[in-house]
């Protein structure tokens, strides 16, 4: 459904009642549209492709959803897909969002289809900066990115915390670590899959607008989110590395740990195994054994084979193997 329809004239809200208002408002006094829907049905969203002659493979996209963060050009109409981010820490996973944009020459349309980010504060603030909004659809472009990026803050936050804690629990002996590791490893791939093509995104706005007079505040605004998106992206890919590390050192200490207990296993089994060897030795009943007519045969038996067990024992603690 449309959430909120408004008309901007040098930064200055009008709230038309139609879209057949709106689009007259924005013939005869100028500025631009900036009508927001929130998961809206094939049939509204028509509607308002056929007032502003929206792109129908765009259109298609936007309500289809799953798109991977964009930036398509078609004709006078330019399409991003920006992805939102937030971090479910009870369950350590990353939820994402979708907000699609249509942009033109005087027009926003933005289509949502979850809760984040909340664009209604988006328009807020941008309204308090008229001269911000006197830009055109540009300016709206920029609010919405500029939420979204600063969204991602406490996603990293959260990433960063349970990679500590997977750290404690690494050199604690904690073998289940290693499930742990693998799945924090997903979410933060899928995380950067939504961050990484925001890159180019920002780069390609910021080149329209170096082509442009009159917007140096804008291109400056530009440029500080794609500084944000780089440092964002650039923390989740030291996060993939910590955690790759993370998984070879759990498999090494689970390696070592291994090996201690097969020394352990084969040390007492050499222990045991002497003792053994003796008695069956002595206990082939040859008749030509002199310990047989010895009284002292017996306890010399028994002697023997403690104390090789005894010495045995001796050797494999000092070397550590018991």
């Amino acid at each position: 459904m449309i959430v909120d329809n408004a008309v901007y004239v040098h930064g200055i809200r009008t709230s038309p009642v139609s879209l057949e208002d709106t689009f007259e408002t924005v013939r005869d006094r100028g500025g631009f549209a900036w009508i927001g829907l929130y998961r809206p049905t094939r049939e509204e969203l028509g509607a308002v492709a056929a007032e502003f002659d929206l792109p129908a493979l765009a259109v298609e996209d936007a309500l289809a959803g799953h798109q991977r963060a964009k930036i398509e050009k078609y004709g006078s109409t330019t399409f991003v897909v920006l992805r939102p981010a937030t971090y479910l820490d009870d369950v350590e996973e990353v939820e994402f969002g979708e907000v699609h944009v249509f942009l033109g020459e005087d027009f926003v349309i933005t289509v949502r289809h979850f809760e984040r980010p909340d664009l209604a504060a988006v328009r807020r603030r941008l309204e308090h900066d008229g001269s911000l909004l006197a830009h055109g659809p540009l300016a709206a472009l920029y609010g919405i990115l500029d939420e979204i990026v600063d969204e991602y803050a406490p996603v990293v936050a959260g990433l960063e915390n349970d990679i500590d804690e997977i750290e404690d629990q690494l050199f604690n002996g904690d073998r289940g670590v290693s499930r742990r590791i693998y799945e924090l490893s997903r979410e933060v791939m899928v995380f950067q899959r939504a961050v990484d093509p925001l890159r180019d995104v920002l780069q390609t706005v910021r080149d329209a607008i170096a082509a442009r007079d009159g917007d140096a505040g804008l291109r400056d605004g530009f440029r500080d989110v794609q500084d944000h998106i780089i440092r964002v992206s650039e923390r989740a890919d030291g996060f993939r590395q910590i955690l790759q590390n993370a998984l070879m050192v759990h498999t090494t200490l689970v390696g070592q740990a291994q090996n201690d207990e097969v020394k352990k296993i084969s040390g007492w089994a050499a222990v045991l195994f002497t003792p053994t060897l003796v008695g069956t030795v002595y206990g082939m009943n040859f008749s030509n054994m002199p310990e047989l007519h010895w009284s002292l045969g017996y306890p010399f038996a028994l002697l023997l084979m403690l104390g090789m067990g005894v010495g045995l024992y001796l050797v494999f603690k000092r070397k550590g193997w018991i």
